[in-house]
C-alpha cells in the first residue's frame, strides 16, 4: 500500500508561483509514475503532468511552459512547480502514484488564483 500527502497549495494572485509536494510512504518500489491531477469545481479531474520513474515527463497543453514536474527518489517525493499562474488554474490538485493493481491518491491541496 502507498500512503501520499500533498502539500504546498494556498491563495496566490495571478501571474504569482507556487510549488506542490507529495510525500509517498509505504510500498514505495511499486511506483512507476508520478502524476498531478487538478479538479476544478463543477469539471472533471484533470492530468496536469506526469514524470516517469526514468525522468520522462510530460504536461497538459494548458500548463506546458509554465509548470514543471520533478521527483527526488531519494525523499521519495514529487513536486509541481507552478508558475506564470492563472485564475484558470484554480482547483484542488491530487497527487497520483501509478503501481500495477491500483494507483494510489492522495488527499488533496486547493490552489486558488486569483485576478
Amino acid at each position: 500500500q502507498v500512503h501520499l500527502v500533498e502539500s504546498g497549495g494556498g491563495l496566490v494572485q495571478a501571474g504569482g508561483s507556487l510549488r506542490l509536494s507529495c510525500a509517498a510512504s509505504g510500498s514505495i518500489f511499486s511506483i512507476t509514475a508520478m502524476r498531478w491531477y487538478r479538479q476544478a469545481p463543477g469539471k472533471q479531474r484533470e492530468l496536469v503532468a506526469g514524470i516517469s520513474s526514468g525522468g520522462i515527463t510530460n504536461y497538459a497543453e494548458s500548463v506546458k511552459g509554465r509548470f514543471t514536474i520533478s521527483r527526488d527518489n531519494d525523499k521519495n517525493t514529487a513536486y509541481l512547480e507552478m508558475n506564470s499562474l492563472k485564475p484558470e488554474d484554480t482547483g484542488v490538485y491530487y497527487c497520483n502514484a501509478v503501481r500495477p493493481g491500483r494507483n494510489a491518491w492522495g488527499q488533496g491541496t486547493q490552489v486558488t488564483v486569483s485576478s
